[in-house]
């Protein structure tokens, strides 16, 4: 698997401190769990991702705990010492997990749990209450993704969630969503109640109108920024899992440029890049 690291720079500038808020790294060493789906193939390390960095002109970055390891972080927390400061984690933990456990990787600078209610994820929704507390015990943001197109019947409670949430990768409406109509409705009421925020991260896995501006995921997107810019947060997906083969893997540089249209102002992109990050994550 070929996964380009350089090429036409992004004519988007990335304003100093941004913050890629979503991907994942993985280490020699650590293999996938038991059960869990396989290792993605190719350079899927820190040193390839450093490179990533260079090329978009990302500065810090959020390590997010990858399906492939199930509950069992030592892989993210080897990812977070090899970056240093300039990454925070998100972490996969079930309800059982011993206080001992989370002053664990709190100090190895996870700042985030996560809940991925699809195939594959670790921890799903039905574990939701238990973790939201947990993590808001900690002053930890909860990552949470699951199909938007049910995001109705969840709204209660993700609503219910303590501290901060986000919705990850552009809430999956795999249905589809549009401004106006009532998945996007309930969307909004949520990021209204002022502790949830809508992660730009992967617009690629749930368009159905496809590439080169993903028009239907892109426009709920310039929507929720025209609506709460300080709501939204933004991530490259590296190293974008779901694409198999060279053919299918997105332009990164491309889909950084996807900001420019979802975030017109420069005010409301470094919000999205530096502030709305910075705050969330403890950087």
């Amino acid at each position: 698997m070929d996964r380009p690291l350089s090429g036409r720079p992004p004519r988007l500038t990335m304003p100093p401190g941004a913050v890629d808020t979503q991907m994942h790294c993985y280490l020699p060493g650590h293999p996938a769990a038991p059960g869990a789906i396989p290792l993605p193939e190719g350079e899927t390390g820190p040193e390839a991702y450093r490179k990533l960095m260079a090329w978009l002109g990302i500065s810090r970055t959020v390590v997010v705990q990858g399906n492939a390891h199930g509950t069992d972080n030592t892989n993210l927390c080897a990812a977070l010492a090899a970056f240093g400061e300039i990454a925070r984690g998100v972490a996969a933990i079930p309800p059982t997990t011993s206080d001992a456990e989370l002053e664990r990787l709190h100090a190895a600078g996870v700042r985030g749990a996560r809940i991925m209610d699809l195939p594959g994820g670790a921890v799903g929704l039905d574990a939701l209450p238990e973790v939201a507390a947990r993590a808001h015990a900690l002053g930890w943001v909860v990552n949470v993704q699951f199909d938007g197109s049910e995001i109705e019947a969840h709204e209660a409670a993700l609503a219910a969630i303590p501290g901060r949430y986000v919705i990850d990768h552009h809430g999956k409406f795999f249905s589809g969503a549009a401004p106006g109509d009532a998945r996007a409705a309930a969307l909004m009421r949520l990021i209204d109640r002022g502790n949830a925020y809508f992660k730009l991260a992967g617009c690629y896995e749930s368009s159905r109108s496809g590439p080169p501006d993903y028009a239907d995921v892109s426009a709920l997107a310039r929507a929720v920024v025209a609506h709460a810019p300080e709501r939204a947060i933004w991530g490259t997906n590296w190293p974008h899992n779901l694409a198999k083969t060279p053919e299918a893997y997105p332009d990164d540089a491309a889909l950084t440029d996807l900001l420019l249209d979802w975030a017109p102002a420069e005010a409301d992109r470094r919000r999205i890049l530096v502030d709305t990050p910075a705050a969330l994550y403890g950087f």
